[in-house]
């Protein structure tokens, strides 16, 4: 290692000081550091060519925060095999490693405080998605200002399945406003993957929708069991209300014209995700006819029903036991419901589409049968 002494100097200076984060401009040469009392700047000299210098900078700044000169990889490989990863990450906000900090912002129990530093350090998309995934981030200052870097960036996003987890994520809790939140669905009505995002954020469609007409009078029937957390009665009446309709009409949008498999994909994980009734499937039934018939099935009493199932049929309507049906039928669906389309292909657009038909087709008058 050549250090000119003058970094060498001023690298150590830097280092011996308490460092919340280390940012490398690799463009301009400058070692960026967060202290307690603001942002310390080393402007480095080479004397050799910059990626050549920045490998001995990097193993200078590792082996002073790590003891090893090795940097990142070696480092995690020594620390995970001790089963100590979690005590790791302030080490890990002080590499000057990109590929640190996106190790870092996927560990678990990550505080506020240590996503803000990892969002100094590295703030780029990948971390901004990553660290919306916590609830206290979400929660704290930090969310709002990830959600607005996503939103000015999304128009320029290539990867779809990564527009649908952006609009997913940005429309948690109070991240953004109900002018963006109108303004991400207007977008939708271009780009199919925008309502998957609002597919899976569930209580956030800005659109006005009423109750269906037989909401009042099934909500009314199925009050007792409603009142006992029914699963059953919960999931029907949910479809029924208002924000329900809202769900399934972007359901039903995003079924119309989706752009490749990914984003289909995502589309069947987030319909699994809503339901949570006790079907065998983990992931969905294979094949879409055994959702339909197992529904019907069970609504009409040819094969054995859970007893919540049982109390609901034996307490609606029979007029609105088709309602009860469609709602089973949505329920079996999940990513496996793909496996028979998607198996040894990799179409996309209209052919995509057109072999997705005999899975969409039955899916889309189900949700005719449940909506307004």
């Amino acid at each position: 290692m050549q250090l000119s002494n003058e970094d060498n100097l001023r690298l150590n200076v830097l280092l011996s000081q308490t460092l919340k984060a280390i940012r490398i401009n690799e463009g301009s040469m400058t070692i960026h550091a967060l202290t307690d009392k603001g942002e310390a700047r080393v402007q480095l000299n080479p004397t050799t060519r910059d990626e050549q210098y920045l490998r001995w900078v990097r193993e200078l700044i590792s082996m002073k925060v790590t003891g090893s000169p090795g940097g990142y990889p070696i480092f995690m490989k020594r620390w995970t095999r001790m089963g100590h990863t979690d005590n790791t990450l302030e080490h890990m906000l002080l590499l000057g490693e990109p590929e640190a900090i996106v190790a870092m912002v996927h560990a678990p129990n990550l505080t506020h405080e240590q996503g803000t530093y990892a969002w100094w350090a590295n703030p780029t998309t990948e971390v901004a998605r990553r660290l919306l995934h916590y609830p206290d981030i979400v929660a704290g200052d930090l969310g709002k200002e990830l959600a607005n870097y996503l939103l000015e960036f999304l128009p320029f996003e290539e990867q779809q399945k990564n527009v649908v987890e952006t609009v997913k994520l940005c429309l948690q809790g109070e991240l953004i406003s109900e002018q963006q939140k109108a303004e991400l669905w207007k977008r939708a009505k271009r780009k199919n993957p925008y309502y998957v995002g609002f597919v899976h954020s569930k209580k956030h469609i800005p659109i006005d929708k009423k109750d269906h007409p037989a909401f009042s009078v099934v909500h009314s029937s199925l009050q007792s069991l409603l009142a006992e957390s029914n699963s059953y009665a919960t999931h029907l009446c949910e479809l029924l209300s208002a924000d329900g309709q809202k769900w399934l009409y972007a359901l039903q949008q995003s079924l119309r014209k989706p752009v490749d498999q990914d984003v289909v994909i995502a589309l069947f994980i987030s319909i699994q995700h809503n339901f949570s009734l006790n079907f065998p499937e983990r992931s969905g039934v294979r094949e879409i006819q055994q959702a339909c018939e197992r529904a019907d099935q069970l609504c009409n009493g040819e094969i054995p029903c859970p007893d919540e199932l049982q109390s609901v049929l034996s307490t609606l309507d029979q007029s609105h036991t088709p309602l009860l049906a469609a709602t089973l039928m949505l329920a079996q669906l999940g990513e496996d419901t793909l496996i028979p389309i998607f198996a040894g292909n990799d179409s996309v657009g209209s052919v995509m589409r057109r072999r997705l038909e005999p899975v969409t087709t039955p899916i889309l008058e189900r949700i005719e049968q449940l909506m307004a």
